[in-house]
């Protein structure tokens, strides 16, 4: 299998697929998303198969044609990891928020809207402690919690400006960590916790610790239909234990890392990746 892995660098992850691929028998190469063309010996028509890693900033157009180009290799009969379509719902909070809750998996309480005071009336609605988000982003970037209204007020008002969307979510109190499945062809296939060190934000990315999860089987039943729902093949499903001791799905990834499950529960997680694109 000639596979490519498309991303905006040579990063680690990259790289681990790189070796995990060699190490199965296949060739594989990096190939930068801004290097993506259509045509005459465009770069993606040596491979069989495509991995999305990562994508780089860039403008709608940019960003578009480079979905484009995805969704074109996979109508050629490709395999590629994720489908498109679970990429482009995934990135998208809102979107995959909708996707979650019109398959009855529970999430918290959100409210989306353009206008600074649809979203002060919505941050009264919700309790006045919520979570803004950016409609895209990853990592816990750019989350914002807010319990004042008048610093609420504020914050709506500079994204409006900005003419952002406004993701305003009911912040949901839970012991201080959240649960991590990686789901990959319908199973998890390892789990972990992530629990934050002074800052209410779980995310390894943001200085929260990782250790090995047993997810039950209530868990793994919700992670799995949460990439389902999205049409994500491998997906990184994030869940929360709310005070009543009920579980709330947070987020889904589409493009999850492994850089802290990997050794935390012992696995070849990108050797896994691989095997799942080759069996596409």
């Amino acid at each position: 299998m000639r596979l490519a892995i498309l991303s905006r660098g040579d990063g680690w992850h990259v790289q681990d697929l790189l070796r995990a691929a060699r190490d199965l028998g296949h060739t594989a190469a990096a190939v930068d998303f801004r290097r993506v063309s259509a045509g005459n010996d465009a770069p993606l028509s040596a491979f069989d198969a495509a991995i999305i890693r990562t994508m780089p900033a860039g403008s709608l157009e940019q960003v578009v044609f480079r979905m484009d180009v995805m969704h074109a290799f996979e109508a050629s009969g490709r395999p590629i990891l994720n489908p498109p379509r679970a990429v482009e719902t995934c990135v998208d909070k809102y979107l995959t928020n909708v996707r979650l809750a019109n398959a009855g998996l529970p999430v918290p309480r959100t409210v989306v809207c353009q206008l600074a005071d649809d979203a002060i009336a919505a941050f009264d609605a919700l309790g006045g402690d919520v979570v803004v988000k950016p409609l895209f982003g990853a990592e816990g970037r750019g989350m914002v919690r807010v319990t004042d209204r008048e610093l609420a007020w504020r914050t709506f008002h500079a994204i409006e400006q900005t003419r952002g969307v406004l993701y305003v979510q009911q912040f949901v109190k839970h012991p201080g960590w959240d649960v991590r499945a990686f789901v990959l062809n319908g199973k998890v296939l390892a789990a972990m916790t992530r629990t934050g060190h002074g800052d209410w934000r779980t995310n390894v990315a943001q200085g929260g610790t990782a250790e090995r999860h047993e997810p039950s089987a209530a868990v793994k039943e919700l992670a799995v239909k949460s990439a389902a729902a999205t049409g994500a093949i491998v997906a990184g499903v994030d869940l929360l234990l709310n005070e009543n001791g009920e579980w709330l799905v947070i987020e889904v990834n589409a493009v999850p890392g492994w850089k802290a499950l990997a050794p935390t529960c012992g696995l070849d997680v990108a050797a896994a990746v691989v095997r799942a694109v080759g069996e596409g």
